[in-house]
């Protein structure tokens, strides 16, 4: 496996080196801040062994994968070697300018340079950039040692052998990249993700539904068939011949509902003191943490879940 450099050790880039090194890579990392680094190390020392108990390391011992981590001293030692850096510095685009000048600068000739960004497109900090033909996007949804699918975004510049050597390499890793033929503004997942979320807020906004009973709608029904397989399965297999005559069927139920969707709820305000209220009267604020690390259980648990079914019933 190659050597991998990962600069930016925040919550994205150390989850980052739990999935890259399971996967077999020599890993390293590499932070403006030294003390990162340490963090990450100790976040793997505690993530790993709970990974293996529900066996999710394929069948590698804790310590191996460990061992794959290494320290970097500077941001060139990082780059050394290394055939794809994957950085994961803060939300600002003048700072992904500023890092991946240097990254472009310092990297091998050949060496892929992928950023985790979420929600900045990768032509807004590659295009001055000499090597801007090897840039482009490759955004985890986190944390990726858990949720498989990574999406791959190119700029209009980026070369397409570039993108399918990232989609190789993540999906070799286990990942499920989303390979993007161009760049839009929320890339796929988050656009997905804010056309639920503004109606889910449009719904508690108009008092027709809780916060809870949103979520109860989405845990406890539509999940259950995401989690193992998207929208367009969903409605191929909800009408008896298929997606065609899923559409034929419920066109018209959707563009009646579309009208009524044509706003945005005020995410602040009193409707944010309404929805905060209720989230806190069924979590307190100082257990969000708590039940953050809970999550992350039962995403273990589900992860570990999908792969037996997987081997025993198919994909």
């Amino acid at each position: 496996m190659g050597k991998i450099a990962l600069v930016g050790l925040g919550l994205v880039g150390r989850a980052w080196a739990i999935s890259l090194a399971r996967a077999g890579h020599e890993i390293a990392l590499w932070d403006e801040r030294p003390e990162a680094i340490g963090e990450t190390l100790s976040f793997a020392n505690k993530v790993l062994p709970e990974l293996d108990a529900q066996g999710l390391l394929d069948g590698e011992a804790a310590l191996s994968v460990r061992g794959r981590l290494r320290r970097a001293g500077s941001l060139e030692e990082a780059l050394e070697g290394a055939a794809h850096v994957q950085e994961s510095t803060p939300e600002d685009v003048e700072a992904k300018r500023a890092i991946f000048a240097r990254l472009d600068r310092a990297a091998e000739a050949e060496a892929v340079l992928a950023s985790s960004t979420s929600a900045i497109l990768p032509s807004l900090f590659t295009e001055a950039l000499e090597g801007r033909a090897r840039c482009l996007v490759a955004h985890p949804i986190n944390p990726p040692y858990l949720v498989a699918a990574v999406e791959i975004v190119p700029s209009r510049w980026t070369d397409a052998g570039v993108v399918q050597r990232t989609t190789a390499l993540f999906r070799a890793a286990g990942h499920a990249p989303i390979t993007m033929t161009r760049e839009i503004d929320g890339f796929v997942v988050n656009r997905l993700q804010g056309a639920l979320l503004e109606e889910a807020f449009r719904l508690v906004a108009e008092g027709f539904a809780t916060t809870e009973d949103v979520d109860v709608a989405l845990r406890e029904g539509l999940a259950l068939r995401w989690s193992f397989m998207g929208p367009f399965e969903t409605i191929d297999l909800n009408a008896p011949g298929g997606v065609r005559d899923y559409a034929q069927r419920y066109q018209r139920t959707y563009a009646q509902i579309f009208s009524s969707t044509q706003w945005r709820a005020d995410w602040s305000g009193p409707m944010m003191d309404r929805i905060e209220a209720e989230r806190r009267a069924r979590l307190p604020a100082e257990q969000l943490g708590e039940r953050a690390a809970w999550r992350d259980r039962r995403l273990m648990a589900l992860a570990a879940h999908k792969r037996r079914a997987a081997e025993e019933i198919g994909e």
